[in-house]
């Protein structure tokens, strides 16, 4: 698995710094971004967020190339629908099974499981070829592969929506793929624009407590969460 940040919205704080100072000053948007400093940009963001007033960070993009993740994993990932997203075609590309799959480290960590996994994983890769070899276009031979088939997709998302996507794939009940994954997304977009992610992570970093109510799992911290997601 490779999480990379691409590219993203020049001088982000300084843009939803302006773009906050529009809705409450009188006077040009661009003359109060071409004014903006990245420490009154940081003091805006923070305080204007901090009311609740999360649409003028809408304005900020960042778009992340997840490289070798799992098919299983992207399908969970397009569930959040404001994002743009462009995934590597199973149509187009060949696959190979025996080097490009996924395995849960529970499966992992049993020998028994591991061996019946890559067992099945090589019968598929022999059945994916064979139906090759016999002229079935890749878009129908595709129809075999599995869940852990690995693959590479380019997500964008606004700074707002990956707030959200952070709330809840960052959780300790998420699955585990994807928390690693939205945890390292949060790492990167942090990095670059830590007023836009102050307090960003599970929802329980930012409430204080845990809203999954009685699907809290037990073995969940809120305290720790808290300091490993401030500590970013």
């Amino acid at each position: 698995m490779k999480v990379k940040l691409l590219r993203y919205t020049a001088d982000p704080e300084l843009l939803c710094g302006a773009a906050a100072l529009t809705s409450s000053q009188s006077g040009h948007p661009s003359e109060m971004l071409e004014k903006m400093d990245l420490e009154k940009a940081r003091k805006i963001v923070k305080r204007v967020t901090g009311y609740g007033h999360m649409s003028v960070i809408e304005h900020a993009s960042f778009t992340f190339s997840l490289e070798d993740v799992s098919r299983a994993m992207t399908h969970q990932l397009v569930r959040h629908r404001i994002a743009s997203y462009t995934q590597q075609s199973q149509r187009y590309v060949k696959y190979d099974a025996l080097k490009s799959y996924v395995i849960p480290p529970s499966i992992n960590a049993n020998q028994e499981a591991k061996k019946l996994f890559n067992e099945t994983l090589e019968r598929i890769s022999e059945t994916y070829n064979k139906l090759l070899e016999m002229g079935i276009p890749k878009e129908d031979a595709r129809y075999i592969l599995p869940n852990a088939a690995k693959t590479n997709i380019v997500v964008t998302m606004n700074a707002r929506e990956l707030r959200h996507f952070f709330n809840l794939r960052c959780c300790t009940r998420s699955q585990w793929e994807l928390r690693e994954v939205a945890t390292e997304m949060l790492r990167q977009a942090k990095k670059v624009a830590p007023s836009l992610f102050e307090n960003a992570g599970p929802s329980c970093v930012e409430l204080g407590y845990c809203p999954e109510g009685k699907m809290k799992p037990p073995e969940c911290n809120i305290e720790e969460i808290k300091k490993r997601f401030k500590s970013l």
